[in-house]
């Protein structure tokens, strides 16, 4: 399963379609443009079996019909990629007030993963020879919140203090921190978090929130970054090659080692972790009423 539709999403479907799986899962917030997507890898690659799942990662109901959507068709689930994001959009929340990078590129993910992990297990325990993996994508970015710098205390808010590239780090390092602490408490699978890379994508789109020297920045540099087709290498590499290890942060491609202070840090990420959990576990509770 793979979260989102942009372009690197796109070449990560075409390049699993191109390996003849039993069936690939994309969810997107906008379907028709999925369903576009779908048709053309299907023309590319015939014969390729590709589900559309409706999702919104900045609402927890439409994460939750989602994963019983897929729960409802599938007892199994080998890869689960969980790369969409947004990044440096103006200051707001989701529809349950987390701060709308954190909301979006952690929270979102944290609950989906949560709601499909008794399959993940299942296909563990019972499919012979899987090698389950989950792949976060997270950024380098990550690297420049200042050490010590998480901010327990603006993850319910606009973070607006934290200006528009810092929720974004911040969300980032909340990727490597989740990965770390679930391969801890799952070794049954294999978790990464990877770095795609400087990527000719859409993600750049989004950022209306950086300086207008950023954008402007970007839009001349973007000839200079990586075609999508090199920038999939890395969670490509993690979500199949034998060498990765569980937990780690990794760069293009399969290097590790170079996460932050802070995204090697254990307390932390157990503080996220169990703060991520007890925020997972109270909406859960109420949605079951």
């Amino acid at each position: 399963m793979l979260a989102h539709e942009t372009g690197s999403e796109i070449t990560s479907v075409l390049e699993f379609a191109r390996h003849n799986p039993r069936e690939i899962w994309l969810a997107a917030r906008n379907v028709n443009q999925a369903r576009t997507v779908a048709s053309e890898i299907t023309q590319t690659v015939p014969g390729a079996t590709i589900h559309i799942l409706e999702l919104d990662l900045t609402s927890f109901p439409s994460v939750e019909k989602a994963a019983k959507t897929f729960l409802s068709a599938c007892d199994r689930l080998d890869i689960l990629m969980l790369n969409a994001g947004i990044m440096a959009v103006p200051p707001g929340t989701t529809n349950e007030g987390y701060e709308i990078q954190f909301g979006t590129n952690h929270m979102g993910h944290a609950l989906l993963s949560k709601l499909l992990l008794p399959t993940l297990e299942k296909t563990v325990n019972t499919a012979p020879g899987a090698d389950v993996r989950i792949v976060s994508v997270s950024s380098k970015g990550h690297r420049y919140l200042p050490r010590g710098g998480f901010r327990f205390d603006s993850l319910t808010t606009t973070g607006d203090d934290l200006g528009a590239y810092g929720r974004y780090y911040q969300s980032k390092l909340a990727n490597v921190l989740w990965v770390k602490q679930m391969a801890e408490l799952y070794p049954e699978f294999r978790v990464a978090a990877v770095h795609p890379g400087v990527v000719q994508t859409q993600l750049m789109d989004g950022a209306t929130a950086s300086p207008t020297m950023v954008r402007a920045f970007a839009k001349v540099a973007y000839r200079l970054f990586k075609p999508v087709e090199e920038g999939v290498r890395n969670q490509l590499w993690a979500s199949v090659a034998r060498d990765v290890h569980s937990g780690e942060y990794y760069e293009p491609v399969g290097v590790r080692g170079r996460a932050s202070e802070d995204g090697k840090n254990r307390k932390l990420a157990q503080e996220l972790w169990e703060w991520t959990e007890n925020e997972l576990n109270r909406y859960l509770a109420r949605s079951v009423k």
